[in-house]
């Protein structure tokens, strides 16, 4: 057994000690005059064995916690890795996808349908597309191991659906240079007059290399001529798109072959 030695303490008023103040005079600890938190005070709380400040820790669920933790995932761009919001583009994650191979070796097919893009005019649209653009070229990244083509379906889809030029240009930028390197073709399938005139107003800032891997294609067949469409998913509304631009198409076409011959003839 050790035995501790006795240890004297003298507490004497007259020194000046850093307790003296919290002793009364029959030299014990005045517990009510010690400044504690109150009951209904909010700056404070008990966490487990811990005194925290209230409000320093956010408090989650179970299911909050399960929740959030599949909120974020991480896509490495270039040299960087970045943080995508995978719940706030959940119904837009289809802009984008794979659709098989074509020749031989892993060329791959991607889908672009401007369709399943945000509308501009949602309150939190920036933030969508700031996390979509990640999303995107994190996708490319993973889709593309060689040669590749772009399927850039741009039918049924409103002006306030379309991605602005610089978001596009900000994409573009952003594709890791192999990519861009190993771009081969980008097909614009239903092509708008809006987009064939913007394509036309960048030209003079576009490569030539660039420039003529762009290919316009006004139909689905046009399209099964370039490419194989067993795993090309187009969207029910580019069918129905399709359809209503043919059965229209339908509609005015005796009237334009009466009145067209007659007003040459003019």
């Amino acid at each position: 057994k050790l035995v501790a030695p006795d240890i004297s303490l003298t507490l004497d008023r007259s020194e000046e000690s850093v307790l003296s103040d919290d002793l009364d005079e029959s030299g014990e600890i005045d517990l009510d005059d010690l400044d504690t938190p109150s009951e209904n005070s909010n700056e404070f709380e008990w966490e487990g064995k811990c005194f925290v400040a209230k409000g320093s820790l956010t408090e989650y669920t179970a299911a909050e916690e399960k929740d959030d933790g599949r909120r974020w995932r991480m896509f490495r761009i270039g040299e960087q890795d970045h943080r995508v919001d995978m719940k706030a583009i959940e119904p837009y994650k289809k802009v984008i996808s794979h659709g098989g191979y074509y020749g031989d070796g892993l060329n791959a097919i991607v889908v672009f349908a401007v369709c399943f893009m945000p509308e501009s005019s949602q309150p939190n649209y920036r933030y969508l597309m700031d996390n979509l653009f990640k999303y995107v070229i994190g996708t490319l990244e993973l889709l593309v191991a060689e040669n590749y083509m772009i399927v850039y379906l741009n039918g049924a889809t409103t002006r306030r659906k379309m991605p602005s030029l610089g978001w596009l240009r900000k994409c573009y930028q952003q594709i890791d240079r192999r990519l861009r390197k190993n771009l081969k073709s980008l097909i614009i399938v239903h092509p708008s007059w809006f987009i064939r005139t913007l394509l036309a107003i960048t030209k003079p800032f576009i490569s030539s290399k660039f420039s003529q891997k762009i290919k316009y294609v006004f139909t689905l067949a046009e399209l099964a001529e370039l490419v194989p469409m067993e795993y090309v998913g187009i969207p029910e509304c580019i069918k129905q798109y399709e359809r209503k631009a043919a059965s229209c198409a339908c509609f005015f076409s005796p009237f334009l072959t009466a009145i067209l011959p007659q007003a040459f003839a003019i």
